[in-house]
C-alpha cells in the first residue's frame, strides 16, 4: 500500500480525511479551529495539514480576524483542483453539468428527453452536452477528476449498473460505469433519489440536518434517506424505493409498470396524474383541461397546475388525491425513521402547491403526534438543480473516502483509476 504524508494506508488516509473534510464543509479554516473541532493535538492538525498542503489538496488563504495575538492565516479547500462531470438522468429530461471539487456549478445544461430511448441514445447525448458545458466553463485550471450519473431506476452502487429499472427499458443490467471509461477517471452511478438527497444536505433545505427524507416525485416516485448525515442505500442500494410501495384503492386495481398492482407511483406518479386528467377532460368533467387536451394532444402535470390555479376543481382534486396517496407512505416512513426535515421535489412536485398542501395535511394527520411535533415539510428550494450538485457530492465524496483516497493520493490525482471505482 503506498504511504500517505507519514502515516500509511487507510489509516494514514483516515487521518487525513478527518482534517479535509473539515475544511470542506467550512470552506475556510484555521490551524486553532481544526485542533478545537477535531481533538487532535497541535502537532498531529500540523502533520495532516503538511501533507494536504504539499499534495495541493488545501491552500493557504487570507489572514483571520485577531483574537488577541498574531492574526491566524486561514486555510482552504483548493476546489479548482480538478473538476468534475455530472449528469442527473430523468425519465423526462436529461440534466448535466461541470463542477468544481467543491461542488460549485461552473456550467450547466439541460433538456428534454425520454429514458425508454435507451442507454445508447441517452448516454451518447449527456455526453455531447458534457462537451458543451466543458467548452462553455473553459479555462478550466484542474484535470477531470470524476464522473457521477444519477438515474430513474434501482441501481446495484458496487458495480454501478441498473437493475430491472421499471421505467428504464433496455436499461437492465446496462455498464454505464465502463461506458465512460475513456475519460479514465472513476465514475459512480446511483439512483437519482439518493442524488438529490445529497444535493439537499450539501447545498439545499437539508444542511445542517442529520435527519431527513427527500422524496421525488415525477414520471417516477422515489425517496432519498439521510441518516446521521449520511445517505443510507441498504444492503443493495435500493433503500428508499417507495414508488412500489402498494397502496390499495377501494374498487380499483392499477396496474403498475413494475407488473404489481396499486403501486404508489402507478396511483400518484407523473404518468398517472397524465392519465387521470386525460381522463377527466375526455369524460367532461374539466372543461378546462379538455381545452388544453384538445390543444395540446396530451396534458401534464404542468397543465394540470394551470388548471388549478384557475380554480379548476377537478384539478385540484387531482393534486388533493395524489398527495394523499404520497402522503400516506410518508407518514408510514414518519413513523417508522423519525425524521426531522422532508423534502419534496422532482417534476411533480414543482408543478403547484396544492400537491404539497395535500401531501403535508396527510402526514400531519396520520403520523404519531411525537414523531411530528418538530417535522419540517417543504419544498425543494435548489431550482431543480439538487440531481446534479448532489451526483457532484456523491463524488466528491468517494473521492475523498479513506480507502479510496488511499489508492491515489500518492498520485497526486484520481486520474488512471477508473477501475477503482467500486468492483
Amino acid at each position: 500500500m503506498a504511504k500517505v504524508g507519514s502515516m500509511e494506508g487507510r489509516d494514514g488516509a483516515a487521518g487525513l480525511v478527518e482534517v479535509l473534510d473539515y475544511v470542506r464543509r467550512h470552506g475556510t479554516s484555521t490551524r486553532s479551529a481544526l485542533v478545537e473541532a477535531t481533538g487532535l493535538s497541535r502537532m498531529s492538525v500540523a502533520q495532516r495539514l503538511s501533507a494536504l498542503l504539499d499534495r495541493e489538496l488545501l491552500a493557504e488563504g487570507d489572514l483571520a480576524r485577531s483574537t488577541g495575538g498574531r492574526a491566524p492565516r486561514t486555510l482552504r479547500f483548493r476546489g479548482e483542483a480538478g473538476h468534475l462531470l455530472v449528469a442527473d438522468l430523468g425519465a423526462t429530461s436529461i440534466d448535466v453539468a461541470v463542477a468544481d471539487l467543491s461542488g460549485a456549478i461552473l456550467a450547466h445544461a439541460a433538456e428534454p428527453a425520454d429514458i425508454a430511448d435507451g442507454p445508447d441514445v441517452i448516454l451518447a447525448r449527456a455526453e455531447e452536452l458534457f462537451e458543451d458545458c466543458l467548452a462553455e466553463a473553459a479555462p478550466l485550471a484542474g484535470e477531470l477528476w470524476g464522473i457521477g450519473i444519477g438515474v430513474p431506476g434501482p441501481v446495484e452502487f458496487e458495480s454501478g449498473r441498473p437493475v430491472t429499472p421499471p421505467i428504464m427499458p433496455g436499461w437492465n443490467g446496462y455498464p454505464v460505469r465502463e461506458r465512460f471509461a475513456h475519460h479514465r477517471v472513476p465514475v459512480w452511478v446511483d439512483n437519482d433519489a439518493n442524488v438529490m438527497a445529497l444535493g439537499e444536505y450539501t447545498a439545499g433545505l437539508g444542511r445542517g440536518t442529520e435527519n431527513f427524507v427527500y422524496v421525488k416525485i415525477g414520471t417516477g416516485i422515489g425517496a432519498g434517506v439521510i441518516v446521521r448525515g449520511k445517505l443510507h442505500r441498504g444492503a443493495q442500494g435500493c433503500a428508499g424505493d417507495i414508488g412500489h410501495i402498494q397502496v390499495p384503492v377501494a374498487g380499483r386495481d392499477v396496474i403498475c409498470r413494475c407488473g404489481n398492482v396499486d403501486c404508489l407511483e402507478a396511483l400518484a406518479g407523473g404518468a398517472a396524474l397524465r392519465r387521470d386528467a386525460e381522463d377527466a377532460a375526455r369524460e367532461g368533467r374539466s372543461t378546462f383541461l379538455r381545452a388544453a387536451l384538445d390543444e395540446n394532444g396530451s396534458l401534464d402535470a404542468s397543465d394540470v397546475a394551470i388548471a388549478a390555479a384557475h380554480g379548476d376543481v377537478t384539478s385540484v382534486e387531482l393534486f388533493a388525491s395524489a398527495g394523499r396517496h404520497v402522503g400516506g407512505v410518508v407518514a408510514g416512513i414518519v413513523n417508522f425513521f423519525n425524521p426531522s426535515l422532508i423534502v419534496i421535489g422532482g417534476g411533480g412536485a414543482r408543478a403547484g402547491d396544492h400537491l404539497l398542501a395535500s401531501i403535508r395535511e396527510t402526514v400531519y394527520r396520520r403520523s404519531l403526534p411525537l414523531a411530528t411535533r418538530n417535522l419540517v415539510i417543504h419544498g425543494a428550494q435548489l431550482g431543480g438543480q439538487e440531481g446534479v450538485i448532489g451526483a457532484a457530492a456523491m463524488v466528491t465524496n468517494e473521492l475523498f473516502a479513506p480507502d479510496f483516497l488511499a489508492r491515489w493520493l500518492d498520485a497526486g490525482t484520481p486520474v488512471g483509476q477508473a477501475h477503482a471505482a467500486r468492483v
